[in-house]
């Protein structure tokens, strides 16, 4: 059981309260979903599950929060490692171990259990949750999804009684997700208690007992299973929530073929004159040993690299939606385009300028995935002034209140949350002069409204003359705004064609 009375919470060095007088009490095998914009609360209150409120977060505390009889404040966070479990929004956050293998079993290795039951443990998990393919790998050549997956097996070895999930679909594909449904669904009838913090509610609404939605801080609305299944699109819009059925009738309207193998290998476009072009992007995560002189990677022997495509033409003006399963290569394509990645010898041609080596830098721009890695400065508006090649303040102040972020101008970056964090970026995005802007799973932690008004920005950026290209898993988002999509298939051009 779950007990949290009338709690009142602001983290330390923000302005605004977090929670305001939120009771809440949860059963013992109950699966509840939160739901809400981004900075509604949701995460606080898994925080303060967790305990890592006030044990980690530090901040104005009232109230109590108690659960299965332990009072949070008082336990002690290592002693409620195996009473509840998380699976964070960004799961390098919680990772220890370099591999796959190791990282499934720190956690049962950390409490001192038998060799046997852990490896017991990891057996079951692995057949669980389909993880055969990932075992014996780094946990840095994984995709964002696979990571996410790695996460969900690590708690899940420690059968903790509660399990928290904040954002657990956010960087998965459709595949993964109803992989993680099926997983949710074995924890409920393992008689688990689920808390899941989640702005994707399509594969939740048969799932869940009870759905909290919260608004500024506190509770405005809860319903149970038959009454949050039976909401139409129009009442959750009026709420800024994600449709329950939008992304599925997504899926047949695009044939069904968007994000599954029917679709032959072609690419259905003609090279116009102010295309973008790409040359000779080859990379691996694993170049062969002990050779003296590097190989000069071609089309010839592609078939020895990860990622492969030989000459592409990006249509200028346009956003291309950049698809496929996780650990397709979207984000290693991304990453090698924008030259992050220095043993990929990629070209670009933007016009009449050949570009490459380190002068790509000045012609690209991502937003990443993982945007703790590009916050740099303290506070907002300078982490967007950052961007720009001459500064203007009041330029950076109108990005940051079209994304919805008035008022935390001088508010630290890492003092946000997920949702805001991924809006600053895009508005550092949007405020660099480049003709080339990447984004990464920019909706991942975003409410329906803020993933409507990325669309509409990354249509104004099109139609400002920049090419856009956006890796999601978001239909909707494709929708809303994508003219093209791309689709990579293990490193390879599966299609790429007009939506």
């Amino acid at each position: 059981m779950i007990n949290i009375e009338n709690v009142n919470f602001r983290y330390k060095g923000s302005g605004e309260s977090g929670l305001h007088d939120i009771t809440l009490n949860i059963a013992d095998g109950e699966t509840v979903l939160l739901c809400g914009a981004s900075g509604c609360g949701k995460t606080t209150i898994t925080r303060l599950v967790n305990g890592l409120i006030p044990h980690y977060y530090k901040g104005e505390l009232e109230g109590t929060v108690t659960v299965n009889g332990r009072d949070i404040a008082n336990t002690e966070l290592y002693e409620l490692a195996s009473v509840v479990g998380t699976v964070f929004q960004n799961p390098r956050s919680q990772f220890f171990a370099v591999d796959t293998d190791g990282e499934i079993t720190f956690g049962t290795e950390n409490i001192g259990m038998s060799p046997e039951e852990i490896v017991r443990r990891k057996a079951d998990i692995t057949e669980e949750m389909g993880l055969s393919p990932l075992l014996g790998k780094s946990l840095f050549a994984l995709s964002g999804g696979e990571k996410q997956k790695i996460a969900c097996a690590s708690v899940s070895a420690l059968m903790p009684d509660i399990m928290i999930l904040d954002e657990p679909s956010s960087n998965l594909d459709w595949k993964a997700i109803d992989e993680l449904k099926n997983v949710i669904r074995e924890w409920k009838e393992k008689g688990r208690t689920i808390i899941i913090s989640e702005h994707r509610l399509w594969y939740l609404k048969y799932i869940v007992d009870r759905v909290i939605f919260l608004d500024k801080g506190q509770i405005a609305k809860e319903w149970n299973k038959a009454e949050f299944s039976s909401l139409t699109t129009e009442k959750l819009k009026e709420y800024g929530l994600r449709p329950i059925t939008l992304e599925e009738k997504y899926i047949r309207e695009f044939g069904g073929d968007i994000f599954s193998d029917t679709t032959e290998n072609t690419i259905q476009y003609h090279t116009k004159a102010d295309d973008i072009r790409i040359h000779d992007l080859f990379f691996t995560y694993t170049p062969p040993k002990y050779v003296v002189f590097k190989k000069k990677l071609t089309a010839e022997n592609s078939d020895d690299y990860t990622l492969a495509v030989s000459d592409l033409s990006l249509p200028a003006g346009k956003v291309i939606g950049l698809i496929g399963k996780n650990g397709a290569g979207k984000s290693t394509f991304l990453r090698c385009l924008c030259g992050l990645e220095k043993d990929c010898p990629v070209k670009l041609t933007i016009g009449d300028e050949v570009v490459s080596g380190k002068k790509i830098l000045n012609k690209c721009y991502m937003v990443m995935q993982d945007v703790d890695h590009q916050l740099f400065t303290d506070s907002v508006v300078s982490e967007v002034m950052l961007s720009m090649q001459d500064e203007d303040k009041e330029r950076a102040e109108n990005f940051i209140t079209s994304l919805g972020l008035s008022g935390y101008e001088n508010t630290h970056p890492m003092a946000l949350s997920g949702g805001q964090k991924q809006r600053v970026a895009i508005a550092s995005a949007l405020a660099a002069d480049a003709s080339l802007l990447l984004f990464d799973e920019p909706t991942s932690g975003l409410d329906h409204k803020h993933m409507e008004t990325v669309g509409e920005l990354l249509k104004r950026l099109a139609v400002q003359g920049r090419t856009v290209i956006v890796s999601t898993h978001d239909p909707e988002l494709i929708s809303l705004c994508c003219e093209y999509v791309l689709c990579l298939e293990k490193g390879r051009i599966k299609y790429f064609r007009q939506v």
